[in-house]
């Protein structure tokens, strides 16, 4: 077996289901705050693209995706980050399975194993990122996000050895757990450091859509790239989903789109890896990136939600609004394990401690004494959740 596979750490809902193990919860309906799957129904026009297309099931998919799918990812790119000279929908856009097996599938492409690489990442952080490093024979470096640091890695911290030694730098913005978003100036000061010491950007940008004014949408890598003249967006590459976006977590479906020779050698790897969207999955991604008008009805539900549990929860926790995203990443009260465990065992209701999402650095853990509430429910239940934690928090 692989060795690099004893390094694997268990995963965040492993340690929740050992955490819960043994309780009674009381005689209420179970809410779930703890997994990240959007809850609102997908849309109609969608299932109605993917019902129409099944017979194309008897036809074997392109591993690069079809011409119509690659050119919808691109007009959406081009429109939604303002790319003055667009992107080549045949070199600079690859089709994925949605971001999790890409953004894993992209360390095992690219890291070179013949010398020391470092893969960067932030801490708390969505666990693929590690996973991906360990079993690509890479060693992981954790960057603390702090309520000190505005819940951003502190770039500056890193010294010039570690940025010698990286090979890919994982960002996720807006971040997962904490929403905060990084802006133009960080993104290109990213990419200068990527050209100095030769690494690649790997941005998840899977939670780009979910945001409060519809004015202020998340900048994105490749916007940054562009705005700073770098239209070929070399050592840039960025991942987006449907999931959380058009409500489509279990179509699986995403992209991976950036700089042409990277991504031609992922292609390479992706054939042998034999991982093509089904042909229906893409005629339905095809009508998702096409429109915008569930998408902005998708965040007119995230905002009332927001609202609503924010002024319920505003009086007793010290929460605030995330840039983006549909995390409320909050401090608790008490040690966020104890305070899950009461949560589950007194309301019948689940959230994440934050240090599952995180790993020890520097002699602590960023995510202790927080914890992610994920807000996807609908919104009753959600008002229902935010009241049930008062209850607790009060009695505290």
């Amino acid at each position: 077996m692989n060795p690099d596979l004893d390094r694997l750490q268990p995963y965040p809902f492993e340690q929740l289901a050992a955490l819960k193990a043994g309780i009674t919860p009381p005689d209420l309906p179970h809410i779930a705050l703890s997994i990240g799957e959007p809850k609102h129904p997908a849309p109609d026009f969608v299932l109605a693209a993917l019902q129409t297309d099944l017979p194309r099931l008897a036809a074997y998919p392109l591993t690069r995706g079809e011409d119509t799918l690659r050119e919808a990812i691109a007009d959406w790119l081009t429109a939604r980050f303002h790319l003055p000279g667009g992107i080549d929908a045949a070199r600079q856009v690859i089709p994925v399975n949605g971001t999790r097996e890409a953004l894993f599938a992209f360390a095992q492409a690219v890291v070179d194993r013949s010398r020391d690489a470092a893969v960067l990442m932030p801490n708390p952080f969505y666990q693929i990122y590690e996973g991906a490093a360990l079993l690509a024979g890479a060693r992981p470096v954790f960057l603390d996000t702090t309520a000190e640091s505005g819940y951003l890695p502190d770039f500056d911290a890193v010294d010039e050895a570690t940025w010698r030694a990286c090979q890919i730098l994982y960002i996720c913005s807006p971040g997962n757990p904490t929403g905060a978003v990084l802006d133009i100036p960080v993104l290109q000061k990213l990419i200068r450091l990527a050209e100095e010491h030769d690494f690649i950007i790997a941005a998840d940008e899977c939670y780009s859509e979910l945001y409060f004014d519809e004015a202020e949408a998340p900048a994105g890598l490749l916007q940054a790239a562009a705005s700073m003249g770098h239209d070929d967006f070399r050592r840039c590459v960025v991942f987006h989903s449907l999931s959380k976006r058009s409500n489509l977590p279990g179509l699986r479906s995403g992209f991976v789109a950036g700089d042409a020779a990277i991504l031609a050698r992922f292609l390479q790897y992706r054939t042998y890896h034999g991982c093509a969207m089904s042909p229906p999955f893409q005629s339905a991604s095809i009508a998702a990136w096409r429109d915008e008008e569930h998408v902005r009805e998708n965040r007119e539900r995230y905002r009332a939600k927001f609202n609503a549990v924010l002024d319920i929860l505003g009086d007793v926790l010290p929460v605030a609004r995330p840039q983006a995203g549909f995390y409320l990443w909050t401090p608790t009260p008490i040690d966020d394990r104890e305070f899950a465990r009461r949560l589950f065992a007194e309301q019948h209701l689940t959230v994440l401690p934050g240090q599952f999402l995180s790993r020890d650095n520097h002699g602590a853990n960023p995510g202790r004494d927080h914890v992610r509430m994920a807000l996807v429910a609908p919104l009753e239940e959600c008002v229902e959740a935010a009241n049930r934690i008062k209850s607790l928090v009060t009695t505290l």
